[in-house]
């Protein structure tokens, strides 16, 4: 019979890449998509139009009874939480809410899996994040973050993801679930929503591109991130789950790229060389041949508090789990601005 699996946030960016990869492998796939919607409803219709395959199912993270219920009937091999307050900006704005869903709503699953008399059966993949990390303030900092190295979140995302890390090994050596948590380094791609600064540069490049936006507004551009692409994270999340004992991984590429060499790659994908002029919040891109400018910095994208750089060391899942990244970094930018490019045509 063919594994069943619950996914989490399957409308999101991984949510969607991992549908794609167990699909692929004969699972059937079951995917938690949020709210009362009817099958009429517009994100539930562009849901099932874009993922065929998946059988949504209505929950909330926040909702015990209806995740119970949903693993009860569903009784899945394998349970992918993808779901999460997602963006570390947001999270400043409404804290109370990130920790619900980002930190509670990890125990409401390991909970529903657990009351459902699954937990020696059912495996559990819990999307923790590089946020949980504060900077490279510990004392490797040639080779980047580990599985080992110490916490120190600087956002209500950070910690509310720490907590669901925390509570996921808690459960682990508890009650001897298969629960193992994913330390995910930045994964960008296609799929990645336009309120993220990787995915809205694409998309301002390609509409700066096709006549449609003068310029884009960004906040830091030095902020230094280790980005790969989502579609070679979600194997690496798979794989976790078909060790026989749970674990906790890393998964980075072990590189470190400015948000300034972001824009610099993407501008050069439609044949613009970025120029740099000024400092600080004055500073602005233009471009070499004409002057034109083409990039400004917004003081209001600035967030109270800053993760300057952000390294990995995917050594761990490298060697355990054969996983290993087939999109480098200056790949991803032009897959995404080629992609927007088509999409906004």
């Amino acid at each position: 019979m063919a594994k069943k699996a619950l996914i989490t946030g399957i409308a999101g960016q991984d949510g969607g890449h991992l549908a794609k990869l167990l699909h692929e492998k004969g699972y059937e796939v079951y995917g938690v998509i949020r709210g009362q919607l009817e099958a009429s409803h517009p994100r539930y219709v562009a849901v099932k139009e874009e993922m065929p395959y998946v059988n949504l199912v209505m929950a909330d993270l926040t909702d015990l009874s209806a995740l119970t219920r949903a693993v009860q009937e569903i009784k899945p091999d394998e349970v992918y939480n993808l779901a999460a307050i997602s963006h570390v900006g947001y999270s400043f704005r409404d804290p109370i809410l990130t920790a619900d869903v980002t930190g509670k709503g990890v125990l409401n699953v390991l909970e529903a899996i657990r009351l459902s008399g699954l937990e020696k059966t059912t495996r559990f993949y819990q999307a923790s994040t590089s946020e949980m990390f504060g900077g490279l303030d510990y004392n490797r900092p040639d080779k980047g973050y580990d599985e080992d190295a110490l916490f120190h979140p600087r956002s209500p995302y950070g910690v509310a993801k720490l907590y669901g890390h925390w509570i996921t090994k808690n459960y682990r050596e508890s009650y001897g679930m298969h629960a193992s948590c994913g330390i995910l380094f930045n994964h960008e791609g296609e799929r990645r929503g336009p309120e993220f600064v990787t995915r809205k540069i694409s998309k301002s490049v390609a509409r700066i591109k096709l006549g449609l936006q003068e310029c884009i507004e960004l906040g830091n551009l030095d902020s230094k991130r280790d980005w790969g692409y989502a579609g070679d994270y979600v194997e690496g999340m798979w794989r976790m789950l078909q060790q026989d004992e749970p674990g906790d991984y890393v998964l980075a590429t072990g590189e470190t790229h400015t948000i300034r060499e972001f824009c610099e790659i993407a501008f050069r994908e439609i044949g613009i060389e970025i120029e740099w002029q000024g400092e600080g919040p004055g500073e602005i891109g233009l471009d070499k041949a004409s002057g034109k400018t083409l990039i400004k910095i917004n003081p209001d994208f600035f967030r109270p508090a800053e993760v300057d750089i952000l390294l990995g060391d995917p050594t761990k899942a490298e060697t355990a789990l054969g996983w290993e990244r087939k999109v480098d970094f200056p790949g991803l930018v032009k897959l995404m601005v080629e992609h927007d490019l088509k999409a906004e045509a």
